[in-house]
């Protein structure tokens, strides 16, 4: 699954006034993929620790705050 490229750019204009290349965009996606793979999977370990098969939004946070 990729974020896409147009949405990407749109995000990366309401934070700046300078031009956005579609290279920068395509890693970005790239990197908020990854990044979403790796909290889900906190996030499942976090469900199933506590005995649930739905992830729920605390598990997101939770997973999240261990990022940081």
């Amino acid at each position: 699954m990729e974020f896409s490229i147009s949405k990407m750019k749109e995000v990366m204009k309401t934070q700046t006034d300078k031009r956005v290349s579609r290279e920068a965009t395509e890693e970005l996606s790239k990197d908020l993929e990854n990044r979403g793979k790796e909290v889900t999977e906190k996030a499942v370990k976090i469900a199933e620790s506590k005995g649930r098969v739905t992830v729920r939004a605390e598990d997101i946070r939770e997973a999240l705050q261990h990022e940081q």
